[in-house]
């Protein structure tokens, strides 16, 4: 198994890539203080793959073949520790209560047709804009409606979790988890 601080094996390197690498090698004990231009470098080492025989690629496959050997034995005792990408999410019960959305999405649940009628080609994005700008400059006591209707379903919403919450837990207990935490990762999936 994997010590915690060790990293990732390093890639597996094509027959190609070793080639370069031979070429990339070759120049620098030829002109060792000759700075290289990569495209012109990167261009010189692809004509002179094209015109190599099967024969010759047949070393840097071999080479290649290797690394993936390595690579695969490496890999077979790797395992990531943390990091980006590596938690894992809680997958949602369906029976739990919907989340409560907020004024402004009440308002866009409202708007969205109209607007979808007046520019049928506009895209979800261009939908989405448009609601925005609509969000921003209607009256405030507009406004308030929504923020009022949000405001009686995030009540709704909160009574729905603790019910749902109480019917979960046996005999009454309490759970250790923060219901802002439960809250947190339904809004990552909208």
């Amino acid at each position: 198994m994997a010590s915690k601080g060790e990293k990732k094996p390093k890639g597996r390197m094509s027959s190609y890539t070793f080639f370069v690498q031979t070429c990339r090698e070759e120049h620098r004990k030829k002109h060792p203080n000759e700075n290289v231009n990569f495209t012109e470098f990167s261009k010189k080492c692809a004509e002179r793959w094209k015109q190599m025989s099967d024969k010759e690629k047949k070393r840097f496959g071999d080479m290649a073949e290797r690394d993936k050997q390595r690579y695969d034995r490496e890999m077979s005792t790797y395992t990531p520790q943390g990091g980006e990408g590596s938690r894992k999410r809680k997958k949602k019960d369906p029976n739990a209560p919907k989340r409560s959305l907020s004024a402004f999405f009440l308002f866009c649940a409202d708007e969205r047709a109209g607007v979808k009628a007046l520019h049928p080609s506009y895209s979800v994005g261009e939908v989405a804009k448009d609601l925005g700008e609509k969000w921003n400059k209607i009256a405030p006591e507009i406004k308030a409606k929504y923020e009022a209707k949000a405001a009686q379903e995030k009540q709704r919403y909160e009574k729905e979790l603790e019910n749902y919450k109480n019917k979960k837990l046996p005999s009454g207990e309490h759970t250790h988890e923060d219901p802002e935490d439960e809250e947190d990762e339904e809004e990552d999936e909208d």
